[in-house]
């Protein structure tokens, strides 16, 4: 994909989610793509969260700065994480979406994610308030856009139930990653290195 089209695709995602919800789903991509993929959208935001963390600009990092492979690490398993729960509570709440699916999807929305992380930080170096206010209408967007990918993934007809799978998917993720983030000694209080 050109970065013309990366970009006509990410603003369509703003416009019409279910119709890129869609023509992700149609691409039917292999496994082995959508390994790759997950992994070349790790490494992109562990970086630019990491270059942001070297110039005090990341909002929702850690606490502390991290090296690049933990950080990957954490990406990593936060989005895995998020690939799993969004799948088991779609399938709890009568949905028939499958593993890949969500992954395709979502894997696309951290694509976006690393896209307006940019964004943020090149409107932050202008105002640091337009950045505010780009982050809040990111994150409404974002609601918008994992709803209706939700929705279409499971094929589920209703963004009520989708909202649904979104708040299950959300407690379900909140257990998972504090169980992750305290076998990796992260507390939040700070971090111990016991390794």
């Amino acid at each position: 994909m050109t970065p013309a089209g990366f970009l006509r695709l990410a603003l369509q995602t703003l416009i019409a989610p279910r119709e890129v919800a869609r023509l992700l789903l149609a691409a039917d991509l292999s496994r082995e793509a959508i390994m790759t993929a997950f992994a070349l959208v790790v490494v992109v935001n562990a970086l630019v969260v990491g270059v942001m963390q070297g110039y005090g600009m990341a909002m929702d990092a850690l606490p502390v700065p991290v090296g690049p492979a933990i950080l990957a690490a954490l990406l990593a398993g936060m989005l895995g994480i998020s690939i799993f729960v969004m799948t088991s509570a779609g399938r709890a709440l009568g949905g028939s979406g499958r593993m890949q699916d969500v992954a395709v999807l979502f894997i696309w929305l951290q694509a976006l994610r690393a896209l307006v992380q940019v964004g943020v930080a090149l409107m932050a170096m202008i105002s640091g308030s337009l950045a505010m206010v780009l982050v809040l209408a990111a994150m409404l967007a974002g609601i918008r856009i994992v709803l209706n990918f939700l929705d279409v993934a499971h094929g589920l007809d209703n963004l009520f139930k989708a909202l649904m799978v979104l708040i299950l998917g959300a407690v379900g993720m909140v257990l998972l990653l504090s169980l992750l983030f305290s076998l990796m000694g992260l507390t939040p209080t700070g971090m111990t290195y016991d390794v």
